[in-house]
């Protein structure tokens, strides 16, 4: 979590930062000034105990339209933590369908394929031996038809029996349908129609090194063979291959907190590895509470599109009710720091007119800062424009 306090950032003034080198917005920002006299600094060690500044300022109309004003709204924030998981929903073991030794691996853990993409190679008798019974049934086939064109020639010039005729259509039927049992036993060891045309263009058997190939579009995130290694047919994982796009965040949520959380409400992930927060949802509950923690298990489906999020990683969770408002929430734009990094707002006193109010702030999470005191829920503070009005005061003249 990036909790922040009005102490925390100490020589920091964010507010003044942003206007380095930006001469235009000076100009603009002295157009919103108001006379006014700048109050004397504060002197006390937290923001919610120090006296809200009483400057008001006076926003021309055309200058208005520049400003953002928001209320003040309430939201209830779960905070947990969670461990990165692959999404298993998009995430599946490579499993070869023949026996044998690999002769080849052509991909490594980190690498991305696509459905159908080779993994690695293997020397199969299992698919040498359908290679044999396919192209016997492939003569038989052919011989069948040769047969049957010619009977059918001599029944037609009355030279073959109508039995006789019925015979060879049944042979050439079943030649038939051994044919496709062949075929069929081919492909389910993965060999590929261009495989048999080649062989069968080249007049030779089928080679029996045979690819195992990606199931899915992902990343290979494991690596569990070695070349050489003898595997066994639908028993031996070679590979784990995930759509690492979006993960699975486990988090545990306690008993109490169990009546803010649903499935569908947003939530919020923060590593301190990361300068931006990832976003999620909450996409189940679970059943049960583990007696010791008295926790509740909660999966979070969480986008990762550039992959930083690595399984096992572990994150804090804010997760925001959707159905219930009890914290108060700004903005994270609304809020500036004053001289000694006191953060504070600017607060909308009446059409036009301005003053800053200095608040106590939690924690931030996503686009919202929560408000610990200084604020009341609907007031209308600044979101969008608000450092404008900042930098207008640090002119102002003092009499």
């Amino acid at each position: 979590m990036n909790m922040r306090t009005g102490a925390a950032r100490s020589g920091r003034r964010p507010g003044r930062a942003r206007w380095v080198g930006l001469p235009s917005a000076v100009a603009a920002a002295l157009a919103l000034a108001a006379c006014s006299t700048a109050p004397p600094p504060v002197s006390t060690s937290t923001a919610a105990a120090a006296a809200p500044k009483a400057t008001l300022f006076s926003v021309p109309a055309d200058q208005l339209a520049h400003l953002k004003i928001e209320p003040v709204q309430k939201a209830t924030l779960v905070r947990t933590t969670g461990t990165v998981d692959w999404d298993n929903d998009h995430t599946t073991q490579a499993i070869t369908q023949v026996s044998g030794p690999i002769v080849r691996i052509v991909v490594d853990a980190g690498t991305k394929v696509k459905a159908g993409d080779p993994l690695l190679y293997v020397v199969s008798a299992d698919v040498a031996n359908a290679s044999s019974v396919y192209r016997k049934a492939k003569n038989r086939l052919d011989l069948a038809q040769r047969v049957l064109t010619r009977n059918k020639d001599l029944l037609d010039h009355r030279a073959l029996s109508p039995r006789d005729y019925e015979a060879s259509e049944a042979d050439f039927n079943d030649a038939s349908t051994d044919f496709q049992t062949a075929l069929q036993a081919l492909k389910v060891f993965g060999v590929t129609q261009d495989d048999i045309a080649d062989a069968e263009r080249q007049n030779v058997a089928i080679r029996p090194e045979l690819a195992m190939r990606a199931p899915l579009a992902g990343t290979v995130v494991q690596k569990l063979v070695l070349p050489g290694q003898f595997i066994q047919a639908g028993a031996t994982p070679a590979f784990v291959i995930s759509n690492t796009s979006t993960v699975w965040v486990q988090g545990h949520v306690y008993d109490k907190d169990l009546v803010s959380v649903h499935v569908g409400d947003r939530v919020d992930e923060r590593n301190s590895s990361f300068p931006d927060d990832f976003h999620g949802v909450v996409s189940y509950i679970g059943d049960m509470l583990d007696p010791a923690t008295r926790t509740t298990p909660v999966r979070i489906v969480t986008q990762n599109p550039a992959g930083l999020l690595k399984k096992d990683l572990f994150v804090d969770v804010v997760i925001h009710d959707r159905r219930s408002r009890d914290v108060l929430v700004v903005p994270t734009a609304a809020v500036l720091y004053d001289e000694q990094n006191f953060p504070f707002v600017y607060v909308q006193t009446e059409p036009g007119k301005f003053a800053q109010r200095l608040v106590k702030i939690g924690a931030q999470q996503g686009d919202g800062t929560e408000v610990i005191d200084g604020l009341k829920t609907g007031e209308p503070v600044v979101s969008q424009g608000s450092v404008f009005l900042q930098f207008a005061t640090s002119y102002q003249p003092t009499p």
